[in-house]
């Protein structure tokens, strides 16, 4: 048994989960707290991220990687995408909706995998599940109708944003599915979020075209302070949740880490409330608990059903 294999047999599962959901939690601060622009904050959040697994993705899985086919690159091409078209989505909503909002919507990936999974993969629709559905959009609407309590400038732009990051991430789950089944995590992450990385540095070069202004600053024009919360959001949320979260798969019933992905949007709240003295009102509230019990009977219904053999054993959402 080599060290890294002692190091994770030496780690209680249970509290590496604690770890990840507090880790994940920070991560719409850490956004917030920053002022540069929602492109730019994702683009370093998936670069660095991406600069950190690395050296671990070629050392160790060497083999892995150079035995990726042309399909298999193209595929991770397409989940690469979609998965940077939520981060640049959910970045944004953060500017508009409050944080208990933006993330209590983009957690609701499992109920958007729930509806491509039926439409796209003929997976079928029991009662329980479509119960879970219906509630968490009953949950959405909510949600889309509060105002956020004055802590929100464009509450349902900033919602609506954050529902498309949903349906992107759910499209990163969907597209990268069954090659997730055959590459192993830290080699598939790497290359996933390596695509994302250079549709981010598009989506950051065309906006600065666009504007009129130089990519040179626009990148790097940033004080030291900017950049230890570009590396926060790649090593907190990054590798301490997303990747935590995923080691955790594997480790203890996906049951249990389904349900404690639930904890980031309390979690978010909490934070946001003492950290940034933003303090949802009562309709958010009630709508966000509504969401997070459609998701929660969403998700165990999945659960509950045949496991399918082109179905990873799981993938939670990457914020």
């Amino acid at each position: 048994m080599n060290l890294v294999d002692r190091a994770e047999a030496s780690v209680p599962p249970l509290a590496a989960l604690v770890v990840a959901v507090l880790a994940v939690s920070t991560s719409a601060i850490l956004v917030r707290w920053s002022g540069a622009p929602s492109i730019v904050k994702a683009f370093y959040r998936v670069l660095f991220t991406t600069l950190l697994l690395a050296p671990f993705a070629f050392t160790r899985y060497g083999t892995a990687l150079r035995s990726l086919s042309a399909r298999d690159l193209l595929v991770a091409g397409g989940s690469g995408l979609a998965l940077a078209l939520h981060f640049a989505t959910w970045f944004e909503s953060l500017r508009w909706t409050t944080v208990a909002a933006s993330v209590t919507l983009v957690q609701s990936q499992p109920v958007f995998v729930a509806v491509g999974a039926t439409l796209l993969l003929d997976e079928r629709v029991g009662r329980t599940k479509a119960a879970g559905i219906a509630v968490a959009l009953v949950g959405m609407v909510l949600m889309s109708a509060a105002e956020g309590g004055g802590a929100a400038s464009r509450p349902l732009y900033g919602n609506a944003l954050a529902v498309v990051g949903a349906v992107m991430v759910a499209a990163y789950y969907l597209a990268g599915r069954s090659l997730r089944q055959r590459v192993p995590l830290v080699p598939y992450v790497v290359v996933v979020y390596g695509v994302c990385a250079v549709a981010l540095f598009a989506f950051v070069l065309g906006d600065a075209l666009a504007a009129g202004r130089a990519l040179g600053p626009t990148l790097f024009d940033y004080p030291t302070e900017e950049w230890l919360l570009f590396l926060g959001m790649a090593v907190g949320p990054g590798i301490f949740g997303h990747t935590v979260f995923n080691w955790a798969l594997g480790h203890l019933e996906a049951s249990v880490v389904s349900v404690s992905l639930l904890g980031e949007p309390v979690g978010s709240t909490l934070l946001a409330v003492v950290l940034l003295s933003e303090v949802p009102d009562l309709l958010t509230l009630a709508g966000g608990a509504v969401v997070l019990g459609g998701i929660y009977v969403t998700t165990r219904a999945r659960e509950a059903e045949p496991p399918d053999p082109e179905d990873p054993v799981g993938d939670p959402t990457p914020d």
